[in-house]
């Protein structure tokens, strides 16, 4: 296992995008819902800090639904930063019960933290043989060997199509429910047993043939997709006028449902047919996607050189427009 518990990725992009709501806010305050070992925390304080030495205090809340993360960062940061079990999914709730109304900034980091990756036992990864867990909170929910027990060869497949895209999903449903796997060794191998030769010629030799089943089965587990259509809908109304609202993406699932929210959230609204009203007459769209962020911000090649893991990542923002 890595001695890092996570490295955090688009650091400096997520400062500089954060940024222009935090310096001119007169009661800042940011919300990371996704805190993991806190390096995104650390680092919008820093900048912060840097920007505005004179104040006014920012207030930080961190949210994880990772217990062991919430602890990893207890360690790392200020003692005045309030952290929360809980997924982003319920973000109105914490909000509710931390007393704010409206947010100055908010992030989440929909990718799966370095620590679960590397922790075998976490039954994340394909790497090691470990319990098919996958669960992000491991106090809720079932795993993932709970539901490859009980699910049909059908359902399997859906998953399969819907949250990892899945050519093969029908051979792999199968030969899963045949074997009804308990171990993320055993899951890998029937999976790369059962793939057609033309999509493993596809994948190469640097994709395991085992990726997108295992993030179908991750994202079923989690109700990623369900956890990340409650905070797109609630976010962007807990801002702050200015405020700003970024999502860091890894595949085209989440970050094709980001990108549409947001864009139709910033879309102009039209005026009835047949109706004389002119376009400038119009109320204008009460958020905007800034300049620069339109198709989102990539890691540069130093970041991919010295963390692989950031390659898919994608971040994207959205700005509750000034009057």
């Amino acid at each position: 296992m890595s001695s890092e518990f996570h490295r955090p990725v688009l650091v400096r992009e997520v400062c500089e995008a954060l940024a222009p709501a935090l310096v001119r806010a007169e009661a800042p305050v940011f919300v990371d819902a996704t805190c993991g070992g806190a390096g995104h925390t650390l680092a919008v304080l820093a900048a912060y800090a840097e920007a505005r030495p004179a104040g006014p205090k920012l207030r930080a809340i961190a949210l994880d639904r990772d217990e062991e993360a919430l602890a990893e960062a207890r360690r790392k940061l200020p003692a005045e930063v309030e952290l929360v079990h809980s997924s982003f999914g319920h973000l109105p709730e914490v909000l509710d019960a931390a007393g704010v109304t409206a947010a100055t900034a908010i992030l989440a980091d929909l990718g799966v933290s370095s620590h679960q990756l590397d922790t075998g036992a976490r039954g994340f990864s394909f790497q090691v043989d470990a319990p098919l867990d996958m669960r992000m909170d491991p106090s809720r929910g079932v795993p993932a060997s709970q539901l490859l027990a009980d699910i049909s060869a059908g359902e399997l497949t859906q998953v399969l199509r819907d949250y990892g895209e899945e050519p093969d999903a029908a051979r792999i449903a199968a030969a899963i429910v045949a074997v009804r796997p308990k171990t993320t060794g055993v899951l890998a191998k029937v999976v790369a047993a059962a793939m057609s030769a033309p999509q493993r010629r596809k994948l190469g030799l640097r994709i395991h043939p085992a990726t997108r089943t295992f993030q179908a089965l991750r994202i079923r587990v989690n109700d990623e997709l369900g956890e990340l259509d409650r905070l797109l809908a609630a976010a962007p109304e807990r801002l702050q006028v200015g405020g700003r609202l970024g999502i860091i993406t890894f595949h085209s699932l989440e970050d094709r449902a980001t990108k549409q929210r947001f864009a139709a959230l910033t879309r102009a609204e039209q005026p009835p047919a047949g109706l004389p009203i002119a376009a400038r007459d119009l109320p204008r769209p009460r958020f905007v996607v800034p300049g620069g962020y339109r198709q989102g911000a990539a890691p540069g090649d130093a970041e991919v050189a010295a963390n692989p893991r950031s390659r898919s990542s994608r971040l994207r923002v959205l700005e509750r427009a000034l009057p």
